[in-house]
This record gives C-alpha cells, structure tokens and sequence, in this order.
C-alpha cells in the first residue's frame, strides 16, 4: 500500500499558476511511476499528466501541454506539478496517483494508489 497526500490546491485568478505537490511516507516512492489525475462536479475523472519511476519520461493531456509541467524529486519522496495560465476549465479536484513502472495509460483504472484529492478553483 502507498499513501499518498496532495496539497497547494486553492483559489486562483485566471491567468495566474498554482504549484500541487504529491508526498508519501513511503521509502519506496521511486519505485513507481506517478500521475495527477483531476475531477470536474458530475465529470468523470480525467488523465493531467505523469512521470516515470525515475523522471525521464513525461506525458501530458493535450488540454494542459504547454501549461502543466510534472517534475519528481524521489530523495523527497515528492512529485509536484506547475500549473501555469490557469483558466475556468482547470477547476477540480487534483489526485495523485502512483502504480508499478509499467508505464500506465490515462485511464484512472490502470493506477493502484490514490490520494484523497486537493481542490483547485479557477476563478474568471
């Protein structure tokens, strides 16, 4: 089992940038390969970005490349993501999510490990 717990959600302007961060107690963060998943109200869960077990390898969803940039750091057993020119569409709960180094998809249901979630609101 991997815990995991987001924060630096919050309140934000359009246009402005927010930095979420992903930590775990667990030693063995680098064995994994991570994500940021986000849920809109009555949406469903949707892919942001994710990062290999050692950081060399990233994807983002098309709505967020350019913007969104996903970085790990595992001597701090922390993954963060930066979010730049946030807009209305932005707004929803972050997850964190990690599973094995097999290089998972963008669905929620290829990850095993969940945080409970920090809350972004893009106000215009």
């Amino acid at each position: 089992q991997v815990h995991l717990v987001e924060s630096g959600g919050g309140l934000v302007q359009a246009g402005g940038s927010l930095t979420l961060s992903c930590t775990t107690s667990e030693r063995t963060l680098s064995r994994y390969d991570m994500a940021w998943f986000r849920q809109a109200p009555e949406t469903e869960r949707e892919f942001v970005a994710k990062i290999s077990w050692g950081g060399g390898s990233t994807g983002y969803a098309d709505s967020v490349k350019g913007r969104f940039s996903i970085s790990r750091d595992n001597l701090k057993n922390t993954m963060t993501l930066r979010m730049n020119n946030l807009n209305s569409e932005d707004t929803g709960a972050y997850y964190c999510a990690a599973s094995p180094p097999t290089w998972p998809g963008p669905r929620p249901d290829e990850w095993n490990y969940w945080g409970q979630g920090t809350q972004v609101t893009v106000s215009s």
